[in-house]
Formats: C-alpha cells, sequence, structure tokens
C-alpha cells in the first residue's frame, strides 16, 4: 500500500532566514515558523491559545527566494514532507531533529504589513528530494 508524507503550514517567521550552502554550493534557508491554534474555552469563555514552532528547510530556488524575500513576521503557506535527520552533540550523544523540507512555497500578507510582498502569480514548486 502506498504512503503518504505531506505537511501543509501556514504561519509567520519568528526570525530571519538563516542561509547557508552546502560544501558543493547547494544554498539551503532554514525558518523557524509559528502556526498558533485558538479555541473558547468552555468552562471560563476564555480565549485560549497554543503556539507550535516548526523549522522549515528549504533548498535550491527555494532557498534563494527565502533568503531573499522573506523575514521576521512574513507569513506564508508552505507544503512539504516531514523528515527526521540523527546528528551527534558535542557530548556524544546522538540526537534527533524533525524538521519540514519545504517543496512549495506561497508568500502570504501585504507589502506595508512588515510582512513580504504578496505574490500574483502561482506558488514555487521544488523536488525536495534532490537536497545534496
Amino acid at each position: 500500500m502506498a504512503s503518504v508524507n505531506k505537511v501543509i503550514l501556514v504561519g509567520n517567521l519568528g526570525a530571519d532566514p538563516e542561509i547557508r550552502f552546502t560544501p558543493n554550493g547547494t544554498q539551503v534557508a532554514t525558518v523557524s515558523l509559528a502556526t498558533t491554534s485558538r479555541w473558547k474555552d468552555k468552562v471560563s469563555g476564555e480565549t485560549k491559545e497554543n503556539t507550535e514552532w516548526h523549522r522549515v528547510v528549504f533548498y535550491k530556488r527555494l532557498a534563494e527566494i527565502v533568503g531573499d524575500c522573506l523575514k521576521k513576521g512574513s507569513q506564508i503557506y508552505v507544503e512539504g514532507e516531514l523528515r527526521t535527520r540523527k546528528w551527534t552533540d558535542d557530548k556524544k550523544i546522538d540526537r534527533y531533529s524533525t524538521e519540514v523540507i519545504g517543496g512549495e512555497l506561497q508568500m502570504l500578507g501585504k507589502k506595508d504589513a512588515g510582512s513580504t510582498p504578496t505574490l500574483d502569480e502561482p506558488p514555487v514548486h521544488d523536488n525536495f528530494h534532490d537536497e545534496d
């Protein structure tokens, strides 16, 4: 049976994108994306909220766009897939990080609202299996 690994997020960047390059020159952009759920507490009637932070990684052309166009506060729509990577910390302990590998990006929000320009073009796609 086939499987599906797809994530869709709409949220705001918590900081400016981090840009780096792989040893072979591929551009990589990493963003911290906040998504917030709001609901009304049934007992108190109070509005409650919960913010989740997601690490989203973009490669190649999408990384260029992220680096050139996004900043802290920018609102974006992202489609991608979850990927967990293993790494070893300074104390030689294995750690795991789950990230969203961004394959599609659409910039939302208003130009003058301190976020990112609105695109009147279709969303940008990337093949998120090509990250060198």
